[in-house]
């Protein structure tokens, strides 16, 4: 599909001024088109209902129509409810499980859907399907893809998903994607994974898969910098240490949102939401590996998994 038919843009009013919305894109089969950049809401998790109502109006502001949240992070789906009080229609909303049985991922997402304060979600996934004795239990008889597809005949959810991290996740995911035709998956993209070739060759496997049938692919991970330094002194909104605000951070956003197939959920450390969307609108050129290795090089930047003793979080 033609990046002309991927994305569309306009204009909102909001905070008593005009914003341009960031680029929106058809979200897979589910037929949404979502803003380009997914407000990642694990970043509420710890946050005061203040802090989070702040962070959705700016979120709104720049036109951002889709909330990812899960039941696992923290106290975020309650963060969420208020906002979701007066303004469900207006978003694409999706949450996770990481239950691995029927009667675990029931409970759960019964659970979310009381603390979001809301009679169903738009998506709800599969939360880090990594490990072959999971993925065999929560897609086999008895397990959790059974009691989500169970919600989703009786409208508790439109759509299915399923989502990981580290350096083995395109691979399952495409055997996820064999045992039965997910809405959307959700991995990490950023120019330091990418530069591991072995990596690269099975993300491109999987986006092949994904635009033959039509499923959403989110990014997250996409402002990581490294793993935080040992001697780090302060606070860590997020468990990696991203990208500072400015010319690298919005180099790494332009980066991930050149490939016209792919979402880009924002950070945990919330005051990089507004330089992300800032940066969203940004309609310069797409920057090369030269500048993307030159950014590496001056941050000291390094990939968040190895395969190895780094696969783990």
């Amino acid at each position: 599909m033609a990046d002309s038919e991927r994305n569309d843009s306009d204009m909102t009013e909001a905070n008593g001024g005009i914003s341009a919305h960031v680029p929106r894109s058809r979200f897979g089969r589910s037929g949404h088109r979502s803003s380009r950049v997914i407000f990642g809401a694990a970043g509420l998790g710890r946050a005061s209902q203040a802090t989070a109502d702040h962070y959705l109006q700016v979120a709104a502001s720049y036109g951002v129509n889709h909330i990812d949240t899960a039941a696992d992070y923290g106290e975020s789906e309650l963060r969420l409810a208020p906002w979701l009080g007066a303004h469900r229609q207006e978003v694409f909303l999706a949450t996770k499980t990481g239950q691995r049985d029927a009667s675990g991922a029931r409970r759960s997402l019964e659970r979310s859907l009381e603390r979001l304060g809301v009679d169903s979600v738009d998506l709800i996934q599969l939360h880090n399907l990594v490990e072959e004795e999971e993925w065999s239990q929560a897609t086999g008889p008895g397990g959790a893809l059974e009691a989500l597809l169970d919600a989703k005949e009786e409208g508790l959810t439109r759509f299915v998903g399923v989502t990981g991290h580290g350096l083995r996740i395109p691979e399952m995911h495409r055997k996820s994607l064999e045992r039965y035709d997910f809405d959307s998956v959700l991995l990490p993209y950023n120019f330091t994974m990418l530069a591991n070739t072995a990596y690269r060759s099975e993300l491109e496997a999987l986006l092949e898969v994904c635009e033959q049938r039509d499923v959403a692919v989110q990014t997250i991970k996409s402002l990581a910098r490294r793993r935080w330094p040992a001697d780090h002194q302060g606070s860590r909104h997020s468990w990696y240490q991203p990208l500072p605000p400015g010319d690298e951070l919005g180099r790494a956003v332009r980066f991930v949102l050149s490939n016209a197939q792919v979402f880009l959920n924002s950070s945990s450390d919330m005051d990089l939401l507004r330089p992300t969307l800032e940066a969203a609108l940004d309609a310069g050129p797409t920057p090369s590996e030269a500048e993307m290795q030159a950014d590496v090089d001056q941050l000291d930047a390094s990939p968040l998994f190895d395969g190895g003793t780094l696969e783990r979080i």
